[in-house]
């Protein structure tokens, strides 16, 4: 997918039933990081919003995946027009595309790079779904999904990844997302809540995590399935670049956590379980572009980084009164820019391509076409996800009623609620009157174990 990929052979290359093999389970790996991700901001809700959260991440699986198929592959990865967006009619529901057929240089099916690429499509809508919690009635939220990732992740991803895409011609380096993914992601988030506004109770309420363990989870499967999300790619496994991919990702991944950490125990001091998940959520996002273009080394510098800079950034929300709810813009925006910006210091220059960083005496150019590829995508996204915002809240409303975000989204959204505790260590006395909201449940059964 990134600048400077060369074909594996100067002839037509045949299928490789190893390649094809290595690139469905890594698709597979990838789909588990959208489950991941509802685990993940699941647990860092209140309790009566838990399953809302769930199901912002989950119902991109359905909408995206229909998308994709009927024109988002072609929209994405077609033939270039104009530099900005792809077209192909063969694309178009998938239907005209040989059982055998190979991706162009590669020895894949064209059905496994599009399945694959289809789980980098679903899973970037969802990551925006944490910014917005307690807040955003279902059905706006998948018509919203529906238009985003039609007018803003499929131009992206050409750009970015097309054949023909502007930045990818220009060679902006961006190895498996940072830009397409995370920037747009964050870029977005913040887009459509300046446009929706704060939730009722932000700064005056505590808005703790009810679930701690499942946001471990969550982060357990999102760094796990990060291998096959980098590592795959590169498409293949022939030149041993996916490895050096796989390895930076554990590396960068450490190193942000532990840099999040200390820094939390600095300045508030306490090392957090929370602060633990996020700081590897913030190394996994900022090695995903940068990866493939730096040694070891600059992968432990890319995570520490990373980590530092989003555990500083997630209190900006505070500063500025923007409500992010559970820090999309200070970990995907923030760590998404950070590594497609380090990548322009320290790319080698020999591992996916010889575009060579500042320290490794490649001057300032490959730092500037970085720096053009994340603040194009950062202003695109930003303006368009505010602008779709707008028009939606104007139009069938974005929010939930108040009423409705104090007393629980998830009965009033999914008429159901995360956790039923009615029939726990009660007589028939005890089920006559069932708090009304999922937190009182939770809190009644806390009480009982305490006792």
């Amino acid at each position: 997918m990134p600048p400077g990929i060369s074909t594996l052979a100067a002839d037509a290359p045949e299928l490789s039933a190893a390649n094809t093999g290595f690139m469905l389970i890594c698709s597979a790996l990838v789909m588990l990081m959208t489950p991941g991700l509802a685990f993940f901001y699941g647990g860092m809700v209140r309790v009566k919003s838990t399953l809302n959260m769930l199901m912002m991440s989950f119902i991109s699986l359905g909408i995206v995946t229909i998308l994709w198929v009927l024109y988002g592959f072609s929209m994405a990865f077609g033939t270039d027009i104009g530099s900005v967006v792809g077209w192909s009619s063969d694309y178009v529901g998938l239907g005209n595309i040989g059982v055998n057929e190979l991706w162009d240089g590669y020895t894949i099916p064209v059905f496994v790079f599009a399945v694959f690429q289809l789980m980098f499509a679903i899973i970037t809508p969802a990551l925006i779904s944490g910014a917005l919690a307690d807040r955003v009635k279902f059905t706006a939220w998948a018509l919203f999904i529906t238009l985003w990732a039609t007018v803003v992740y499929f131009p992206v991803a050409h750009w970015v990844w097309g054949s023909g895409g502007w930045l990818f011609e220009m060679g902006v380096i961006d190895f498996a997302g940072g830009t397409a993914v995370h920037i747009n992601a964050g870029a977005a988030a913040l887009g459509v809540i300046l446009v929706i506004g704060k939730r009722v109770g932000f700064k005056k309420d505590p808005m703790r995590p009810h679930s701690l363990p499942l946001v471990m989870l969550g982060a357990a499967l999102l760094w796990f399935g990060w291998f096959g999300f980098n590592a795959g790619s590169w498409l293949g496994n022939d030149d041993g670049v996916g490895a050096v991919m796989f390895v930076n990702t554990q590396v960068a991944t450490a190193a942000a956590m532990l840099a999040w950490l200390i820094y939390e125990k600095i300045r508030h001091g306490a090392f957090t379980t929370l602060g633990a998940a996020s700081g590897a959520v913030a190394g996994l996002v900022a090695i995903t572009p940068a990866g493939g273009s730096v040694s070891p080394l600059g992968a432990i510098a890319v995570g520490a980084v990373s980590g530092l800079l989003c555990a500083m950034a997630v209190g900006l929300k505070f500063k500025f009164g923007y409500d992010d709810s559970l820090d999309v813009v200070g970990v995907h925006l923030v760590g998404g820019v950070v590594g497609s910006l380090l990548v322009g210091l320290f790319a080698t220059g020999g591992v996916q391509s010889d575009a060579k960083g500042l320290f490794y005496g490649g001057g300032l150019d490959q730092l500037g076409k970085q720096a053009v590829g994340v603040f194009a995508v950062l202003a695109y996204s930003l303006v368009v996800s505010a602008v779709l915002a707008f028009v939606l809240d104007k139009t069938i409303g974005m929010r939930v009623d108040e009423d409705v975000e104090v007393s629980g989204i998830d009965q009033d959204e999914h008429a159901e609620t995360a956790y039923d505790f009615s029939g726990a260590g009660g007589g028939a006395g005890s089920r006559k009157a069932a708090p009304a909201t999922g937190e009182a449940v939770a809190a009644a059964a806390n009480k009982k174990v305490d006792a």
